[in-house]
């Protein structure tokens, strides 16, 4: 099975080329630049290299969030189009889990994080059992605080991973000390064969029903609500 992974939720822009259990091709960068113009092209030189015309593709896989939200809905409506325009199953799955993947060797719990600004974090708890990797805790939006004493109820060796942890990563340090485990720099970055490898067995989404999962709302949004409720 040919599956094209999409990936532009956050700082990463990663698209990737599965074919079964081979990686076909990867494209990945961590920049601060517009997604919007950059992952049409990553997507058309992938599929140019590695010698696929879009009809042969027969699943995308796109990572739904949290994280930016500009960079969730290019990923999301990209994927969309594609995956409706060639009448093939789409697949989302949490941009955290991709990160997540990085602990399959890791005799513990996996914590990655994304940072959500004023203290905050998105974040999720994984653990791998069997060879698969599971949920503990559902992504959140959380004060990095809050799930660092969250992690030591645990009493278990926790990996943390993201590009984002340095921001955070005093607050880990006083609360979990050796309990914590810090990723190499170089597991930062989602991987996009990653997220092909996670959704290529899932089963297909309704397309028009699909939205991302932003966790919280955005800013516009949530001080409209709080204006409106309080009239």
């Amino acid at each position: 099975m040919k599956v094209l992974a999409i990936d532009t939720s956050n700082a990463v822009l990663g698209v990737a080329l599965t074919d079964g259990e081979t990686v076909l091709g990867e494209y990945m960068t961590n920049l601060k630049k517009n997604h919007s113009v950059r992952v049409m092209p990553a997507i058309q030189q992938i599929l140019a290299e590695c010698g696929v015309k879009p009809g042969e593709l027969e699943k995308v896989v796109v990572a739904k969030g949290p994280g930016s939200y500009t960079g969730v809905r290019i990923g999301v409506t990209i994927a969309k189009t594609l995956a409706w325009s060639l009448q093939i199953p789409l697949v989302g799955i949490s941009s955290l889990q991709i990160m997540a993947a990085v602990g399959r060797y890791f005799d513990g719990m996996v914590s990655p994080l994304f940072d959500a600004r004023r203290g905050q974090i998105y974040t999720g708890l994984y653990r791998y059992m069997n060879g698969q990797l599971e949920t503990v805790i559902n992504d959140c939006n959380i004060l990095a605080s809050d799930w660092a004493n969250t992690l030591k109820e645990y009493n278990q060796p926790v990996l943390v991973v993201g590009n984002d942890f340095a921001i955070h990563k005093e607050t880990f340090q006083t609360v979990l000390a050796d309990q914590m485990v810090q990723a190499s720099f170089t597991e930062y970055n989602p991987r996009p064969s990653e997220l092909a490898k996670l959704g290529m067995n899932q089963p297909g989404e309704d397309i028009h029903r699909f939205v991302p999962n932003y966790i919280r709302l955005v800013e516009a949004e949530a001080k409209w609500l709080e204006s409106h409720n309080k009239d």
